[in-house]
């Protein structure tokens, strides 16, 4: 998990990004799409096209982080293009990070207690 320090807002970039994209084009496009200074300390969400992989982009104060997560199975759950920029909580990221439903978090038990099953 990103330490998000407090008061850093989480924002995700709506839609599907190129993720062949690294720090300097996808600030740009915090700059040019999202209106937000890239260098705020805020971090900035980007989902792939297939909804697998997210890349987040964060200046800390003293450099430029990427951090890039791909889930093994479903799909990062994200806003449509027509809500604009969102910001979300630095909780919401946890579950968003983990492939939860940021919007309304439920545990899966399924996903979180899979391995019960192989114990017992």
């Amino acid at each position: 998990m990103i330490p998000v320090p407090t008061g850093v807002r989480v924002w995700l970039a709506t839609g599907h990004t190129d993720m062949r994209r690294g720090f300097p084009s996808l600030s740009l496009q915090v700059q040019e799409v999202l209106q937000r200074d890239p260098l705020s300390g805020h971090l900035f969400c980007f989902r792939g096209r297939r909804g697998d992989l997210l890349k987040v982009i964060w200046h800390d104060g003293q450099g430029a982080c990427l951090f890039t997560k791909r889930l093994e199975k479903g799909r990062f759950l994200w806003p449509s293009p027509a809500d604009g920029a969102i910001s979300i909580s630095p909780a919401q990221l946890g579950y968003l990070l983990s492939g939860i439903d940021w919007r309304n978090p439920q545990k899966n038990l399924e996903t979180d207690f899979g391995w019960l099953t192989v114990c017992l």
